[in-house]
């Protein structure tokens, strides 16, 4: 799959994001924080990394179906970012 710059540098950003995210965690863990204040950074960070997932499908099922030709040539075709998709619903 092909990405124009701009998605690849908000996807990007938003991995950074995560990273910190869970290094935050790591440190939370480290402090000995409640479990609860934990579990919603753990969730927070889940939900922000399956966005990332979310957003990397979109761009390659919109490059799919922009340039049939080129996707197929890659090999991916429209089932193939389906199946994908599926993997992270």
């Amino acid at each position: 799959m092909e990405f124009d710059e701009q998605t690849v540098t908000n996807l990007q950003r938003r991995l950074r994001k995560v990273e910190g995210q869970v290094q935050g965690i790591q440190q939370m863990l480290a402090d000995r924080r409640d479990c609860r204040e934990v579990v919603n950074q753990i969730a927070a960070a889940t939900k922000a990394l399956e966005q990332v997932g979310f957003m990397l499908v979109s761009a390659g099922l919109t490059w799919c179906l922009e340039e049939p030709d080129r996707s197929a040539a890659a090999g991916y075709d429209v089932a193939d970012v389906q199946k994908m998709f599926l993997k992270l619903a």
